[in-house]
């Protein structure tokens, strides 16, 4: 059945209409004289006037849909348009799923750092560069711990050298006041290069535990 679709009004009191319109140019809202027509069933029809395309369109139950409107001329398909809205809105309802909102974690360390605190902090920055965010890691100095400043500097670039497998720095190591920091952000290209050889190494060993 062919879809009718048209533009709609609605207001709540003391605001102004607000006009809802289709996403594509359909059925008769199509302004092109000719089309490059696909059918139903994704076959290639050719070009074909848009009166002809609208019988084709008409013959299955279905609506001519132009999806794009740039080409010369435009390509123009048959489907079930309400369906294909839906699978759209689908579609992009997953990909918003799947993106995520990139945000800033930070990890403090004091100038006295031990090995295990510092590999314990490392290891959740590591996580957090892992799933997308950014990390920001800073050591701060009360009174005179200042004088110690060198070390906190040591200390970050030795957090620096601890992840640089996974990220790249995204604002150099500075000083603000009493506070030393850097913001590392995650590489992409090494993240993936780093789970290849993991996933590799995986199988090699699960291939040695099965002889």
């Amino acid at each position: 059945m062919r879809s009718i679709y048209f533009a709609h009004f609605s207001h709540g009191r003391g605001q102004q209409p607000r006009q809802k319109t289709a996403r594509h140019n359909i059925n008769e809202l199509i302004r092109a004289e000719e089309c490059r027509l696909i059918a139903n069933d994704n076959q290639m029809v050719g070009v074909k006037t848009i009166k002809d395309a609208l019988a084709m369109a008409e013959a299955v139950g279905l609506d001519l849909v132009e999806i794009a409107p740039q080409a010369k001329p435009p390509v123009c398909k048959i489907i079930d348009y309400g369906k294909f809205l839906y699978e759209q809105q689908k579609r992009e309802k997953q990909q918003k799923k799947l993106q995520h909102n990139t945000q800033l974690k930070e990890i403090r360390f004091k100038w006295r750092t031990d090995t295990h605190d510092f590999n314990f902090k490392t290891r959740h920055a590591r996580k957090f560069i892992e799933q997308g965010d950014k990390v920001k890691a800073s050591v701060m100095f009360r009174g005179r711990e200042i004088v110690h400043k060198e070390i906190g500097r040591e200390l970050l670039v030795r957090f620096i050298e601890a992840m640089i497998d996974i990220a790249k720095v995204d604002q150099n190591l500075r000083a603000e006041g009493r506070i030393f920091s850097v913001v590392l952000s995650p590489d992409k290209d090494k993240i993936t290069s780093k789970k290849k050889l993991e996933d590799k190494k995986a199988k090699e060993e699960q291939k040695e535990e099965n002889k």
